[in-house]
């Protein structure tokens, strides 16, 4: 694994004095004044693919660790069912009735449509809080050259994939640092010579070591474990044998021969690199000062020929990646602050990804900005009295287009909104049906008009992503 590594960055030959390679070695710092920040995001892993959710098959030990360090949360909501509208609540404390990017609208021949210049994200935010920021991984809100780049909307330092097509791949053609295109080059055999997984974990404790004496923000979106199913042997080694495997549908995402083995072994790859980074967190003493969080962008998908049923990735809930019922936006999340968060603890709070802006502006100790739809789960996390919502909310603009409305125990979901915006809401009641199997309109029919005009209050009109309802 460290040595297809360090061939790379000395094959690429760009003077990468700044992207040396780290290890896990012995470092000591001072005290920083305002606590680190970093959150882990991973890309289409389901509520059920953690040990410590319940799963069975895949090995997750450092992040089975951490949430009996910190807290885990049973009743976490990503932004969305898709990557970049869910991407874009995180960062701005909205939901997808109200943020700019809503969909997955693509722009050629690289990247996705931006993120005006105007829009207040929380690293702007932490900017002036005198953070240095960085975001490594997966991006997905704005082409190169675009006002959404990470550098234009509050990230002191960028490396990683711009596009979300681009990131289906584990061994790509480039990468981007900054604003500048980083070419990979091919090995003898004329592949790709590196699992960019593993650059992005090199360059996120490079990060770390770098910024030890400060407060830093690090947003580590990684790409695993969406569409190719790739790995590298020293991964997949540990699961061959170990499920029947299927013929592999995917192959036009890349030929992985044994798919299971290939999903299981691409979630423990990155379970043991975020044991690396609370190693070295440790090690650097600033364990105590670093909040981490770690969660999904959305439910589990079955892109490159994986299989969530195998793996009951979506846990007890109906759906997955692209659907608005709970398989498809309910995540794990789990947050670490040792000496501040109650080891082995569990919420069963219900949150959204658009609380993290007031979350992060709250542990930063500035204010957040004024209308936006997240609430502060820091009380939460300290074990004080946590303000609720009145209700959540989502939209999705695919698939003849879908709404939902959390309000308590009760869920609403109307499909078809774009042919149909005053369509029929079905109703669940999550507290005994987690699963949605029992529509209870019909038995509680104002329960399903407030929801509808929720829906309907929710969803602001926007020209870019338009959305009939009336």
């Amino acid at each position: 694994m460290k040595t297809s590594r360090r061939n790379f960055i000395k094959d690429l030959g760009l003077g990468l004095a700044s992207f040396s390679l780290v290890g896990c070695t012995n470092t000591t710092t001072s005290s920083n004044i305002k606590p680190n920040m970093i959150f882990l995001l991973a890309d289409d892993l389901g509520y059920g693919d953690l040990g410590c959710y319940g799963q069975e098959k895949i090995n997750t030990p450092n992040l089975d660790r951490m949430a009996n360090q910190g807290m885990r949360f049973t009743q976490h909501y990503a932004g969305s069912t898709v990557c970049a509208p869910s991407r874009c609540s995180l960062l701005t404390g909205l939901h997808t009735g109200h943020c700019e990017i809503r969909g997955n609208k693509e722009v050629k021949p690289e990247g996705q449509y931006p993120m005006s210049s105007q829009v207040i994200t929380v690293s702007k935010m932490l900017q002036t809080a005198d953070y240095k920021t960085a975001v490594i991984g997966k991006w997905g809100l704005g082409a190169p050259g675009s006002d959404g780049v990470p550098n234009k909307q509050g990230f002191d330092y960028f490396f990683g994939y711009n596009c979300q097509r681009e990131a289906h791949f584990y061994y790509p053609t480039h990468l981007w640092r900054n604003e500048e295109k980083v070419l990979i080059k091919e090995n003898e055999n004329g592949r790709k010579s590196v699992y960019s997984h593993d650059l992005l974990t090199d360059d996120a404790l490079r990060f770390i070591r770098q910024n030890k004496n400060q407060p830093f923000f690090l947003y580590l979106p990684y790409t695993i474990p969406h569409a190719e199913l790739s790995v590298p042997e020293d991964s997949l080694n540990e699961y061959l044998g170990q499920f029947p495997e299927e013929p592999y549908p995917g192959a036009h995402y890349g030929a992985q021969k044994a798919p299971r083995a290939a999903y299981a072994a691409m979630i423990s790859r990155m379970d043991s690199d975020v044991g690396c980074i609370m190693k070295l967190l440790s090690e650097l003493e600033i364990d105590e000062q670093t909040i981490v969080f770690f969660s999904s962008d959305n439910g589990p998908h079955e892109e490159g020929g994986n299989e969530p049923e195998f793996f009951d990735s979506n846990g007890p809930f109906r759906g997955i990646k692209r659907d608005l019922y709970e398989g498809g936006i309910r995540v794990p999340l789990i947050v670490r602050w040792p000496g501040h968060i109650k080891a082995g603890s569990v919420s069963d709070h219900i949150s959204a990804f658009w609380d993290f802006m007031p979350t992060l502006c709250d542990i930063a100790g500035i204010p957040a900005p004024k209308h936006i739809d997240g609430i502060s789960i820091l009380p939460e996390l300290l074990g004080r009295e946590q303000p609720r919502h009145d209700y959540l909310y989502w939209e999705f603009h695919e698939r003849g287009g879908k709404q939902a409305v959390r309000m308590g125990d009760w869920k609403g979901v109307r499909l078809e909104v774009i042919d149909n915006p005053d369509g029929p809401i079905e109703l669940y009641n999550l507290a005994n049906d987690t699963g949605e199997q029992n529509n209870l309109t019909l038995e509680n029919p104002e329960i399903a008009k407030k929801i509808a005009r929720l829906m309907q209050e929710a969803h602001i009109k926007s020209d870019t992503f338009p959305f009939h309802i009336k």
